[in-house]
């Protein structure tokens, strides 16, 4: 039987015989969007069992059930690697979080600058979001996307094992290249910083320049937009450090 063309991602545990409950939302989905019915037959995930191959087993218009059949996938976790950024607009951000979790980010936190321009984010709507990236994207976790924090909070408690890219904008074209500068810091656990549109202030970069974890980077000649500085950042540091090379 063939097997539908969508990935569906499920809070609830998996294994074989295993029945799956569908909300309401799932079940309009499925079967009023895109007409499955009883028997046919997709891919499952919940983000600790790995990949499944469900059927369906009940089909109605607000609600139903799916039967995991087997296991298709093993859990593959994404590096250890944390996303921090300042939103921006709302559609902008989105397309962080979404490009984050394709690019394989295994957290997600927004953070408030001295020059943040959005001060509030729905933090629902950016993790749905991360979960629609992972279904699409052949993802077996899904990022957490954290609450907004203020990045002073967060530099306060940072982690003493995580090292920490910080993207500055002021360094454009004058300093070690990144990726020499990734390679020489080597593996472990890492985070990404991206900051706002107006940039960092001078009492936040002289913050983070004092970090002794800290690597201040370029990323080319040009200044990039935030959402597009957080793609490249993000594709710089997979290439260099990440799961990309198997």
């Amino acid at each position: 039987m063939a097997v539908a063309k969508i990935r569906l991602f499920l809070e609830h545990p998996m294994g074989a015989g295993q029945t799956l409950p569908l909300t309401k939302e799932q079940a309009h989905y499925l079967f009023g969007v895109m007409r499955l019915a009883v028997g046919d037959r997709l891919p499952v995930f919940n983000g600790r069992d790995g990949e499944w191959l469900a059927e369906v087993a009940e089909a109605g218009k607000r609600a139903g059930t799916l039967a995991c059949l087997e296991q298709t996938a093993p859990l593959r976790l994404p590096p250890d690697l944390w996303l921090l950024f300042a939103p921006i607009k709302k559609e902008r951000t989105d397309f962080i979080v979404e490009k984050s979790a394709e690019l394989g980010a295994a957290r997600i936190v927004p953070v408030q600058t001295e020059f943040t321009n959005s001060g509030r984010v729905n933090r629902d709507r950016l993790q749905a979001h991360a979960v629609e990236a992972a279904e699409q994207c052949g993802g077996t976790c899904v990022p957490e996307v954290a609450d907004l924090a203020r990045l002073s909070d967060i530099l306060a408690d940072w982690p003493h094992d995580r090292q920490i890219m910080f993207c500055d904008e002021t360094l454009t074209g004058e300093t070690i290249p990144a990726r020499q500068v990734l390679a020489e810091a080597g593996r472990g656990p890492w985070a990404v910083l991206i900051g706002p549109e107006g940039g960092f202030s001078e009492a936040e970069r002289e913050r983070l320049h004092a970090l002794p974890n800290a690597h201040a980077v370029s990323l080319g000649p040009r200044i990039l937009r935030a959402d597009t500085a957080a793609v490249a950042a993000l594709a710089l540091w997979q290439d260099v450090l990440g799961d990309w090379h198997g």
